[in-house]
Parts: structure tokens; sequence; C-alpha cells
């Protein structure tokens, strides 16, 4: 048996969506195979909603006629997007002379649990993708999807395509996994937001991880979560340049990377910002039992809640804005008196350096009210600082806060 170098290639929906950028991600599957390479590349479904073979065009071919559509059979129905981008990528590489063979989840050996549209991979047999790699060829993956142990189709939630990358990644050895996408890579900021941000050359997995987990749409959490476990560099690269991207991985404990290139004054790596938040004000005051009531009762109504600060008179917590008119009913079950702000913002500062180092939330803190901003709640962890801002303000807000931090630079 050979000893592979294997490199698994993740390719998303806006990567595949025209001939001229298939034709890119094949250059990049090929460019990995001459440099002796043995290539899974893993794919989404073709583009983005309101395409024709997009997952959420998918969707809504049942969704808007048939509500009650079961999740077994909304999976069995997303599962088709990646199969189609899957063959014609296929077809493509087929149709130049390469040695291709195209797996769906159940064929590539990816084993989940049984939550429909939301499953978790529990198992891989490396085996069945090994097999063929061992014979010279290139090795196409529909992402998103697995196999229950019943044989039911099921789909791993948002972002899935990044996890079966990783997951393969990892079972497979590989010497890293490629996420192309159509940026250069992990920014310090929103682009669109700060014209100034800059590409990240590398970041630690927790950086990235609370970088996801707060808005910025980099890599789903899930995958970072998959890679770190078992210290597995990923690199987010752009289909359509040569631009070495963004690499993630562990960095030494005196916080440097490996390659040494990160420079040593930063305190901050990113910062990013999430819109459509409320902030919720509960006004109880000492009465314990009716408080384990409220939060038995939101977790039992999966109402997330996050920024909390409990205090002796009131409770202050902010939900997704969606979740508005289900938590007023609750809260009028239980005749407990509120306050809501709606249309608010999470902008937050990542970096794992921050951590005991005096002066960052007093930096922000003038920063921001230097410019009139008012911070309606903030919170902390040892590698960020959130503050809740009105929406109006937060893409404001997050240029302040780039630029008192120098990450232009």
């Amino acid at each position: 048996m050979v000893l592979l170098e294997i490199v698994v290639q993740k390719f998303g929906g806006t990567s595949l969506s025209t001939k001229e950028r298939r034709q890119m991600v094949v250059d990049k599957i090929l460019d990995a195979k001459q440099r002796g390479k043995a290539v899974v590349a893993v794919v989404s479904a073709i583009g983005r909603k309101g395409e024709p073979y997009a997952t959420d065009t998918l969707r809504g071919l049942v969704l808007s006629d048939y509500p009650s559509c079961s999740l077994r059979t909304m999976d069995f129905l997303m599962s088709c997007g990646e199969m189609i981008s899957a063959s014609v990528l296929a077809a493509l590489l087929e149709e130049m002379g390469k040695k291709v063979i195209v797996m769906n989840g159940a064929q590539a050996g990816i084993l989940t649990d049984d939550e429909f549209s939301n499953s978790e991979i529990i198992a891989i047999d490396e085996n069945k993708i090994l097999s063929h790699l061992q014979e010279g060829s290139i090795v196409i993956v529909c992402g998103f999807q697995g196999v229950n142990q019943k044989g039911d189709i099921t789909t791993l939630g948002r972002g899935g395509s990044d996890t079966t990358a990783t997951a393969l990644g990892v079972a497979l050895n590989a010497e890293c996994v490629e996420i192309y996408t159509d940026v250069d890579g992990i920014m310090t900021a929103d682009p669109n937001v700060v014209p100034s941000a800059k590409i990240i050359k590398e970041i630690n997995y927790e950086e990235v991880f609370q970088m996801a987990d707060k808005g910025a749409k980099v890599i789903h959490p899930r995958a970072v979560e998959i890679a770190q476990k078992e210290n597995l560099v990923v690199k987010i690269k752009n289909t359509m340049s040569e631009h070495p991207g963004t690499a993630i991985h562990h960095f030494r404990k005196n916080g440097e990377s490996p390659y040494s290139t990160r420079k040593k004054e930063r305190l901050l790596t990113a910062i990013t910002h999430k819109d459509n938040i409320a902030q919720v004000s509960v006004f109880l005051e000492n009465d314990f039992d009716l408080e384990s009531t409220l939060l038995t009762t939101l977790a039992k109504n999966n109402i997330s809640i996050d920024m909390i600060n409990f205090f002796v008179t009131k409770k202050i917590f902010t939900i997704d804005a969606t979740q508005i008119p289900l938590l007023k009913k609750i809260l009028a079950q239980l005749d407990l008196p509120y306050e809501i702000i709606e249309k608010c913002s999470k902008v937050t500062i990542i970096g794992s350096r921050i951590t005991g180092i005096p002066g960052v939330m007093a930096t922000i803190v003038t920063a921001l009210s230097r410019e009139g901003i008012k911070i309606l709640q903030s919170s902390d962890s040892h590698s960020t600082i959130s503050c809740l801002v009105r929406e109006e303000e937060a893409k404001k807000a997050v240029n302040i806060l780039h630029d008192a931090f120098h990450l232009d630079r």
C-alpha cells in the first residue's frame, strides 16, 4: 500500500456556480495532484438561494406548498443539491481524461446520528475513500450529508460541507483541509463594513471559533471544533486567486504560531458584529423559584439567551429578535414585567492575547463614547469582549474599534 499525502479541498456553492468557476476549481484540484497529493474534493450545492440547485431553492420546492413535510423527507430532498454539483464537477474532470470517482455521504462511509436536518457525524469508514485514492482517483464527496444506522439520508445543518471536510480530514489523516470560497482569507473585519480590513495570515482555533460564533461568515464552528481536537491545519483560500489565504492552527504557549509571522504587538485579531438582536430586561426581585421557572421555560422553548447580567431587581439578557413573539407570550404567562429594546447589534473584539491585559475595555469605552455611541450592555470571555449597541450604529462602531486597535496595520 502506497503512503499517501492527502489534501481535502472543500468548494462552496459560489465556486461551482458557473463553467468558468468550475474550471478554476478543477485547476486547484489538478495543481494539488501535480504536487503529488491525493485529493478529496468536498462540494456544496451549486449557487445560492434563487439559483436552481441551491439548498434553499430545493427547500422552497416543497415547503412553499407543503409546510408539514417531515424532516426525513426534507433531508432526502436537500441531499440532491450536493449530488448534482459533485456529478457536474466529476463530468468535467472525466471530459479532461482524469480518473475520478464521485461518492455521496453514504458511499463515503459517513455515519451520522438520527437528528434529521441537523445530524452529527459519529463515525467515518475511511477505507471506502482510501481504496479509491490508492488507485489514483480524484475522489469527489458530497458535503453536508451522511447516513444513519437505519440507512436514512441525513443532513448536517448549516455549514455542513465545512463539517464534512474537516471530519474527512481527521479520518484520512490529511496534511490539511483547504476551504475554498470567494474571498482571499479571513479578514480583520467584514470588508463590506470596514474597507481597510486586512487578510489575517494565520489564526488559532479559539479565535476563529469565536469569529464564527459571533457573526463572521468564515467557517462553521462545528468544523473548527473537529479540526481543533486533532490539530488539523485548515486553510481558507480563494478559488478565484492564488492568494495563500489564512491558516488556522494551534499557537504555541507563548502566543506565537509555529511560523512566527504574527506581529507580537497586536492584541486583537478581528472584530465581528451580529445584527437582529434584542435586549430583554425582566423585573424580578429576590424570587429564586420564579427565576428558575423563567430560565427553565425559556430553555424548554428553545430560546437561547446571551450576554446575561443578573442583578437583584432585574435580569438582563439578549435573544435573537425572531424569538421576541414567543418570549412575550412566556413572560405574559408568568405575569412578569419586562422591557425590550429591539434592533440591537452585538459588536465583538476577538484576540487570544487580551486575557489579563489592562486597558482594553477602557479603549473600547473611550473610542465609542467619543463618537456618541452608547454601550447598552457588555460581556467578556478570556478571548472576547462584546458590546451591545443600537443596530444603526453597529457599522460605525466596528470601524471605530478597528481603527482604535490599529487592525489596519
